[in-house]
């Protein structure tokens, strides 16, 4: 559902299309400390992944010697990629990670979320220039031989360091004051190999430059926070910027030939290639005022779209139907609010959550395509909350995320709204349940727990995860900020191996 706009994060670099062909999102690619060896970047703009060369006799005692790649970056950010060496390696402290410095001479200040060739995971500093560095991992920082994912996060003066295994939710590894670092540093990537004489190599996807936005954010300010739109392969992990811009568009269904996306932005409808490329407006007639709920028919034939209805109390969202290829809408749902989340398999029947009777709750509806009387599938109690309503595959299930317990989680009814049964048990809060296409696979989004429960705000450090259809134990896919408009809709490609979303941004 709906609006409400809040907080956190940044692109540091422009449309995925204009990457530099050699350093990504990187505008900076230089040797620290002269090492004895050149070190090196390349970058695949086909699976957006680097791979980063580099010696160097250590990143320790008063100097350093190392390949980095980096941005100038004011303020606060958060710095998150998928981290591996390629090959065993000749040093056990061989490091890559993330490093914030505050210039690039070999003596300057910095402070380092650091990968060892032995699995020390360690965040590492030193105060001032010329000082010697600091380590504290004897105290109450991690070691672990396979944490993959590493985050790196400056608030105000305060570093915080966490870390995941692949699949897993990051975990905090310590935090540390950096009282001498300026307001614009330098932020990115690094290897060393240990030995001057000794050539290292690390790769790193997933690579995410974001900044908070600030708790004035004016919602209304057009240009104050972009989008991304990714898609990514959820057994691998791997995600892929296609398409971002400073502004708001949210959303991705998957169109049924598999080459295009599927998006709302500024009230309307959008296809783009799932490569990215040039946009293309579907015409929806009247309906200009479409807003994040919309999906397409298993046939492919039909869309539903949610939209504000004219002359409805407060401009109310609306359901209707048209054509895939574009069309004049039919009104699906006189009464407003209501709000589309699935269509049933046999394309004639459709599903939304709407407010209903003069309450302040939303429950579970089923409707014709072509409208009529409405058959409520839930009826819940005050405080709580039902959304993201969509039926799986066969037909045999409505899946859907209601606060029925202590927090959100996923839940799934029949068809008639009878056999309600909890699939997640967590202490997150799990919102819009999407079954792949082959009906083997939950994607779904975490809120954290600090969250209002029966909230899904935009702006918030938030994870997508996978679980079987049938329940299961949940695996992180993605770590991402996002929210509202990241994945509220059906999303998955055709084959069951990809989904799509958008991820946000400050500026």
């Amino acid at each position: 559902m709906k609006a409400s706009i809040f907080l956190i994060f940044l692109f540091a670099f422009a449309a995925a299309s204009a990457q530099n062909p050699t350093m990504g999102i990187f505008q900076f690619n230089s040797d620290i400390g002269n090492p004895k060896k050149p070190g090196s970047v390349t970058f695949s703009q086909a699976d957006q992944v680097y791979s980063l060369k580099g010696a160097g006799y250590n990143i320790w005692f008063a100097r350093d010697e190392f390949h980095y790649l980096y941005n100038k970056i004011k303020g606060d950010f958060i710095l998150t990629a998928d981290f591996r060496f390629e090959g065993k390696g000749t040093e056990n402290h061989r490091k890559t990670g993330w490093m914030v410095r505050a210039s690039t001479e070999e003596d300057s200040p910095h402070i380092s979320a650091v990968l060892h060739g032995d699995g020390l995971t360690v965040m590492q500093w030193r105060n001032f220039k010329g000082a010697e560095m600091r380590d504290p991992q004897d105290e109450v920082f991690a070691r672990d031989s396979s944490c993959q994912v590493i985050q790196l996060e400056r608030a105000g003066k305060i570093i915080y360091m966490r870390t995941a295994h692949a699949g897993e939710p990051l975990k905090m590894v310590g935090s540390y004051e950096m009282t001498n670092l300026p307001d614009e540093v330098l932020a990115g990537l690094f290897v060393c190999s240990h030995n001057p004489d000794v050539m290292e190599e690390a790769r790193i996807w997933n690579v995410r430059i974001d900044r908070p936005v600030s708790d004035n954010y004016n919602a209304g300010k057009e240009g104050q926070v972009g989008c991304r739109m990714e898609t990514m392969n959820v057994f691998t992990g791997m995600r892929k910027v296609i398409w971002e811009k400073q502004g708001r568009f949210e959303a991705p269904n998957w169109m049924p030939d598999g080459k295009q996306l599927l998006f709302n932005m500024d009230g309307l409808i959008y296809k783009i290639p799932v490569n990215g490329g040039d946009l293309v407006k579907l015409n929806t007639d009247f309906a200009t005022r479409c807003n994040n709920d919309h999906g397409i028919s298993f046939n492919g034939k039909l869309l539903a779209i949610s939209c504000s209805k004219e002359g409805a109390p407060g401009g109310g969202s609306a359901v209707y139907v048209l054509p895939l290829k574009g069309g004049a809408p039919t009104l699906i749902t006189p009464e407003t609010p209501s709000y589309f989340h699935g269509w049933a398999p046999n394309n004639k029947e459709l599903v939304y959550v709407a407010q209903r009777g003069g309450k302040n709750i939303y429950n579970i509806y089923r409707n014709s395509k072509k409208g009529g009387k409405e058959v409520a599938l839930t009826d819940i109690k005050q405080g709580e909350h039902v959304d993201g309503c969509e039926y799986s595959p066969d037909g045999k299930y409505i899946y859907y995320n209601g606060s029925h317990t202590e927090n959100m989680q996923l839940w799934r009814i029949k068809p008639d709204g009878s056999g309600r049964e909890q699939l997640t048990f967590d202490e997150y809060n799990n919102w819009f349940p999407h079954i792949s296409p082959d009906g083997k696979w939950i994607a779904f989004i975490s809120f954290p727990p600090d969250i209002d429960k029966n909230s899904h705000p935009s702006y918030k450090r938030v994870m997508l995860r996978l679980m079987p259809a049938n329940g299961g134990t949940p695996k992180v896919i993605a770590y991402l900020y996002g929210g509202q408009g990241t994945i509220n809709v059906p999303s998955w490609s055709p084959d069951s191996q990809q989904i799509a979303f958008v991820s946000n941004s400050g500026k």
